[in-house]
């Protein structure tokens, strides 16, 4: 069934655009997907940017009907409102409900995180 919002789109790796983001220590690549989706869902890489991860991003959460973080490479430590601290490495995976209190404590240079979320763009308030 197709979507009439919805569109075919592709994104080549050797046309990776990275780009500055939320958090100045990190680069981001957008996959295409709110643009496919008309911002009905997002995706995009996350890596660390020159220098490297240098401190905690501070406890906030985001405003989603939908957040998944898979973990492409590396490896980061977060944490979680309710769990503590959660260490994840390459081909772990975890979903944050909409709301859930978190803090990146530590990504190693090597780390790239895919993210999934709906909507495409969302609130995040510091806490």
């Amino acid at each position: 069934m197709k979507t009439d919002n919805h569109k075919f789109i592709v994104k080549r790796a050797d046309q990776a655009e990275w780009t500055p983001g939320l958090r100045t220590e990190f680069e981001y690549r957008d996959l295409g997907i709110r643009e496919a989706t008309g911002n009905e869902y997002g995706a995009h890489v996350i890596r660390m940017a020159d220098g490297g991860f240098k401190h905690a991003t501070g406890r906030h959460s985001h405003t989603t009907g939908f957040q998944m973080i898979y973990v492409l490479s590396g490896e980061a430590r977060f944490w979680i409102e309710d769990e503590g601290e959660v260490a994840v490495s390459k081909g772990d995976c975890f979903y944050q409900p909409d709301g859930l209190v978190h803090d990146a404590l530590f990504m190693s240079d090597d780390c790239e995180l895919l993210e999934i979320t709906t909507p495409a763009d969302f609130d995040t308030e510091q806490h």
